[in-house]
């Protein structure tokens, strides 16, 4: 019987079931035997974390990072280098990359930052949220690689990782690759008149045109999560939520309503009323709130672990900034998602357009 991706899992349930597969690593340890354990970006410079051939499956995946000015104080806060730093991936030798996000946004939280919290598939761990863990099964079916480049422009940056894979003879037919978008917009609402609640409130949107978009897609696969980043762009005393804005997923071609019509930004993530608290579980969370009136940053996360959004020619998840797309903030998201093969080409915004407004 030939080794293939197999019918196991990795559950608790499943873990007595034994395996076949050849467990591998590529990791940024010291050659020489010393305590260097890392890779050194100059500006402009790439790392390759993986570069295998022959089918298998990445299970894990951390890295850690640090500008070489910040070394002697760790919690030291550089500027923008979580999205100087990319994330490229390649799947079976093909000529777009499957995977293109900034660094920091790929691992949870958006906006250049760290915090510590816990997903199924994703995790910042202590210090400070600077260990980023990923979970998600990377399948690949003849080689893979993998790619951090730093276009930090005025420090070495050091890099630390693990890339957790397991060699297999063959990939089953109907097993999708991992795709992961990044993609940001400086929306644009209407003016805010003397109510407030008809700014917040009123209007309406019966064709999801002008609503952000997380993801479109072409072809078969499943939707299976993302991160959202809201920096509120309103500067004002009156009440100054972001939400409101209503999830809707087209699947297939669907003019209108979409297939999945959700109510507001805050229930597709799964919390309620306007939150202020940071919290993380397995599949949703909060992990930067915003502050008072939610004029600070925010990052939120909602991953279709147990739900994933199956689209056979095509896909758009979208949300509204703001109820009927009234508000003008700086919306930036990471889309994830498995499909067969080829994907709409995609890329990385320039660096410019990328670093975080605060």
């Amino acid at each position: 019987m030939p080794v293939d991706y197999g019918p196991h899992g990795s559950s608790l349930r499943d873990l007595p079931r034994l395996r076949r597969t050849r467990r591998r690593r590529s990791s940024s340890w010291d050659r020489t035997g010393g305590n260097d354990d890392r890779v050194t970006l100059r500006p402009g410079e790439t790392a390759t974390l993986l570069d295998v051939a022959g089918a298998g499956v990445v299970t894990h995946l951390w890295v850690t990072v640090a500008a070489s000015r910040s070394l002697r104080n760790p919690r030291a806060k550089v500027d923008d280098l979580l999205r100087r730093l990319t994330l490229r991936a390649w799947w079976d030798g093909e000529e777009h990359p499957s995977v293109a996000v900034p660094l920091g946004d790929f691992f949870g939280v958006g906006h250049g930052r760290t915090t510590n919290f816990v997903s199924l598939p994703l995790q910042m761990s202590p210090e400070d949220g600077k260990a980023f863990n990923c979970w998600f099964a990377m399948p690949f079916g003849s080689g893979a690689r993998m790619e951090i480049t730093s276009e930090v422009d005025d420090a070495d940056v050091l890099v630390y990782f693990y890339v957790d894979h397991e060699e297999l003879d063959a990939l089953d037919d109907d097993i999708g690759r991992f795709h992961v978008q990044w993609r940001r917009q400086l929306t644009s609402g209407v003016r805010p008149g003397r109510s407030n609640a008809a700014y917040q409130f009123h209007g309406t949107n019966l064709t999801g045109a002008d609503n952000y978009t997380i993801l479109e897609a072409e072809g078969h696969g499943h939707y299976v999560g993302c991160v959202l980043n809201i920096q509120n762009r309103r500067r004002t005393r009156r009440w100054n939520w972001y939400g409101e804005g209503d999830d809707m997923i087209f699947i297939d071609g669907d003019v209108w309503p979409p297939t999945l019509h959700g109510t507001g930004t805050e229930d597709y993530v799964n919390t309620a009323w306007c939150p202020t608290q940071t919290y993380s579980a397995p599949y949703h969370g909060v992990t930067l709130a915003g502050g008072k009136n939610w004029r600070g940053p925010v990052s939120l996360y909602r991953f279709h672990i147990e739900d994933p959004v199956v689209f056979e020619r095509s896909i758009r998840v979208s949300i509204e900034h703001g109820h009927a797309n009234r508000r003008s903030d700086d919306w930036s998201s990471v889309a994830y998602w498995y499909q067969a093969e080829p994907h709409r080409p995609f890329d990385l915004a320039p660096v410019k357009d990328r670093l975080p407004n605060q």
